[in-house]
């Protein structure tokens, strides 16, 4: 049997290309912060060059929106919120969760449908992780983040580096201190 080649198989390849090629080096204390968008709970877009000014920058990976650990550091960062806004920072709190799960989130958190958490809880879900990943702090056998945060100074350099095991929570005091050094 003889086919035309019209009718042969046909095979169409995909593939996702970052627009800007994905760092896979932790930023060093001293260097720039690696810049990215994102939308927040709200759907809104954050770019981080758009914070240079701001005192400080806190860019929080974390696994997963609704789970035991990750809720405990959130919720805790919102009970001492006070502390953070006397410090005049910007906390930017990232996971791989599309934006309607942060927002039900944000909601859980805040204790009310306006979703009020006073930080920007911002989707890496596509590219997935392509945020963490530019940061060195996606875990790619789990797919999602792993538990790091950056502190970044006015002129978004990173000026401390605070991590966790993936099991445990990271102690939201050592973040305060590191905040107070800026």
């Amino acid at each position: 049997m003889v086919r035309h080649p019209a009718c042969a198989p046909q095979v169409l390849v995909l593939a996702a290309v970052p627009a800007q090629p994905v760092r896979r080096r932790r930023p060093a204390l001293g260097e720039p912060a690696p810049e990215f968008t994102a939308r927040n709970q709200f759907g809104e877009t954050v770019e981080l060059s758009a914070l240079r000014g701001a005192r400080g920058v806190v860019v929080m990976f974390y696994p997963y929106a609704f789970s035991r650990i990750c809720g405990s550091e959130l919720a805790e960062i919102h009970d001492r919120w006070s502390e953070f806004a006397a410090l005049g920072v910007r906390l930017l709190a990232i996971s791989c969760d599309s934006v309607h799960t942060l927002r039900a989130y944000a909601e859980e958190l805040g204790g009310s449908e306006s979703g009020a958490v006073e930080f920007d809880l911002l989707s890496d879900h596509w590219p997935h992780g392509q945020i963490a990943k530019s940061y060195d702090a996606f875990n790619a056998e789990l797919g999602c983040p792993t538990r790091d945060t950056f502190v970044l100074d006015a002129e978004l350099t990173v000026r401390a580096v605070v991590s966790a095991p993936q099991s445990d929570a990271r102690n939201i005091e050592d973040l305060v201190e590191s905040l107070q050094g800026l």
